[in-house]
């Protein structure tokens, strides 16, 4: 059993009421978790602040309160902590508690627009195949070697994180792989996390909602390597314009890999096509399962960062060749007809246009491309009518349709969407709002042999509306309409 002042060692702390050597039974900044005992945080947020729930806290006879002030009452058999941040707080709090687990592991992050769940996974997979135990946090899954555990955000809050870390070391894991989102970064759910090294896969505009500026974007993301220690590497995507920025600060060892620059990961694209891809690593030339020039990039990192963690070069590469993507990365089925569909998470303007230009660049000259693409609600809206632009320039048809709507009208996202669409493009697109239907419009349209994207969603096995989730997996659905109409 953990006392108070234990697990605030970490922690700023700027006045207290009451004593701190009581035994600490559990932590949270639900209120509605409270259990006799346990230390409850009062957290600033986006939607509600932490501070209005103190009374139900109380209630639940908390052993402690952590805030940034006082309630105006205090109860005499409660310990009140002052802090300057409490959303930092829990972080280091959280990670003393759980007995510092990160300091226990090669805990490795990636962050960026593009890229993370597809890398992560990669060095999951990379990891196990080289024979050690290995955690893995992403958007899809969080996993402890084979074990599935369902992930709810890509990075986790503070205590969840530090609970899921401390699992994998007593599952006797000695690397975690996990994406790092700039959400994480601002609501510091990451303090107190000690890295083994990070990765820079690129930055396009995303979260706009969140962030309002692209530069509060680029600083959220930067501040993850502003944070590694000294003796920790920072791995950055030369090829991409802000990849030099994002490690300029760092403390730690500098590092980059690169498809179009001479740097110390260097990788060529030799030959591209739908079974995969022919690369040259390192003056080793190896074949990979995985598709399209965004995916090199991948590879070359997952193979960065193996070899920064020590691993043998030849045997990494040999490894990679045999290793498939992420769910709903670029994961296509073919029909009877010879119709190729493919479904991708793509949800930004840069991943739609990667994918776009892959499809391109392996397509033969006779296949069409029909591209069905919808945005999110309550995201950001600038990105609908870039999205549409992008898939009318590189598509033969395109059809404009739902994601998840979330608490948006489909319809008003739709309108923003075709705000895109110039006039030339009119004739070779379609608006069709219900999404099963948009994936049967598409099937309709394909002729064998030709390319059906269906971009967005990707490994989500729903489709949310008015804060219901209703069962939609758009492979699933894809392949049923091939059944249904025959191709």
């Amino acid at each position: 059993m953990q006392l108070l002042q234990t697990i605030l060692q970490d922690v700023k702390v700027l006045d207290t009421k009451g004593p701190l050597d009581i035994p600490v039974q559990g932590l949270t900044f639900d209120s509605r978790q409270v259990r006799e005992g346990w230390v409850f945080v009062a957290v600033p947020g986006v939607q509600s602040d932490g501070h209005a729930f103190i009374p139900k806290a109380e209630e639940a006879k908390a052993g402690a309160i952590i805030c940034e002030h006082l309630p105006a009452a205090l109860q005499q058999d409660i310990t009140y902590v002052v802090v300057q941040d409490s959303a930092e707080a829990v972080g280091l709090m959280a990670s003393a508690f759980y007995g510092h687990p990160s300091r226990k592991l090669q805990l490795v992050g990636v962050t960026g627009t593009n890229g993370k769940t597809t890398s992560v996974t990669l060095l999951h997979k990379l990891f196990r195949e080289l024979g050690y135990h290995v955690g893995l946090l992403s958007t899809v899954q969080n996993q402890i070697d084979e074990e599935v555990i369902p992930a709810t955000h890509t990075t986790p809050d503070a205590i969840k994180l530090n609970e899921l870390l401390a699992q994998m070391v007593a599952a006797g894991c000695s690397h975690c792989f996990m994406e790092v989102s700039s959400h994480a970064m601002v609501q510091r759910r990451v303090a107190g996390i000690r890295f083994a090294g990070g990765v820079f896969t690129n930055i396009t505009h995303d979260h706009l909602d969140y962030h309002k500026t692209f530069d509060e974007y680029i600083k959220a993301k930067k501040s993850f390597f502003d944070g590694l220690p000294k003796d920790a590497f920072a791995l950055a995507n030369a090829d991409d314009k802000r990849g030099a920025v994002m490690v300029q600060n760092t403390k730690a060892s500098i590092h980059y890999y690169a498809l179009r620059k001479a740097v110390e990961f260097k990788a060529r694209i030799i030959d591209n096509t739908i079974q995969g891809l022919h690369l040259e690593v390192d003056g080793q030339e190896i074949w990979c399962k995985l598709i399209g020039a965004f995916n090199a990039y991948n590879l070359l990192g997952a193979y960065a960062v193996a070899v920064l963690l020590g691993e043998d070069q030849v045997e990494t590469l040999t490894v990679l060749s045999n290793l498939s993507s992420a769910a709903g990365r670029f994961d296509y089925i073919v029909s009877d007809s010879q119709i190729t569909g493919i479904v991708d998470y793509a949800h930004t303007p840069d991943a739609l246009e990667n994918v776009l230009n892959t499809i391109q660049q392996i397509r033969n000259p006779n296949q069409k491309v029909i591209t069905l693409v919808g945005c999110g609600g309550n995201r950001d809206a600038a990105k609908r009518p870039v999205m549409a632009d992008i898939a009318c320039r590189l598509s033969d048809k395109v059809i404009l349709t739902s994601d998840n709507p979330r608490f948006e009208e489909p319809q008003a996202i739709l309108e923003d969407m075709q705000k895109g669409v110039k006039p030339l493009d009119f004739k070779k697109t379609l608006s069709v709002l219900d999404r099963r239907e948009a994936i049967k419009t598409a099937c309709v349209l394909a002729e064998p042999n030709d390319i059906i994207l269906v971009a967005g969603k990707g490994h989500e096995t729903y489709q949310e509306v008015k804060g219901v989730k209703y069962d939609f997996d758009d492979k699933q659905v894809l392949r049923e309409m091939f059944q249904l109409l025959g191709k």
